[in-house]
């Protein structure tokens, strides 16, 4: 569902997105191509002044929240992963290709490209530097503690990035259904009258 806020703005949602019928999506929220918003999320730009980007080919999975304070933006960077049930609550910035993990809280914070914060981690007030991994549980509330964060493993960066192909697949694989026309839970796309968005991929 895709609703305005108070201040009469509408979601902005390229035609070539995937979004499920019981996401929620209200307010300014931009979201560009090849992005996979899952059943449930929550992205709600709602409050005076408060805005949300999601750039091209990120995935935004089942439960995930995603919320802006007034006068504050949440942007996500190109093929971000927003993992099952994760909160992201701006003000916050998050670069492309990272990884936020099941159940993690961000919060009031920038994360450089390429970051992994992994399961039920807590960052919040602090610039975490790109390429860096939170350990799963951990929270981070302190710059200095940013410092000692381990770089991001070949393993994990390789999870990230199937990751990314698995949920660009699977609005490929939805909208094929859907224009062929076979049975399908309707998921809500942008109206064919707006102008799509466009946004230059990044590479790896």
């Amino acid at each position: 569902m895709q609703l305005p806020n108070p201040g009469g703005q509408f979601p902005k949602v390229s035609s070539k997105a995937w979004i499920f019928d019981t996401a929620l999506i209200i307010g300014d929220v931009t979201i560009e191509e090849n992005v996979f918003v899952g059943p449930n999320a929550v992205i709600r730009a709602d409050e005076p002044g408060s805005s949300i980007v999601i750039q091209s080919g990120c995935n935004i999975q089942d439960n995930v929240i995603i919320h802006s304070l007034s006068n504050s933006e949440v942007k996500i960077g190109n093929r971000t992963s927003l993992a099952h049930g994760c909160i992201v609550h701006g003000p916050c910035q998050i670069g492309k290709n990272c990884f936020i993990g099941f159940g993690a809280v961000v919060f009031d914070c920038s994360l450089g490209e390429d970051t992994a914060v992994l399961h039920r981690a807590v960052v919040r007030g602090v610039e975490i530097l790109p390429h860096k991994m939170v350990p799963d549980g951990a929270v981070i509330t302190d710059q200095k503690i940013t410092g000692v964060l381990d770089d991001i493993t070949t393993d994990l960066a390789e999870f990230k990035k199937s990751v990314v192909r698995a949920n660009l697949e699977l609005v490929k694989g939805y909208q094929d259904i859907q224009f062929e026309g076979k049975a399908l839970p309707r998921c809500l796309l942008q109206e064919r009258g707006n102008d799509e968005l466009q946004s230059p991929e990044s590479p790896d």
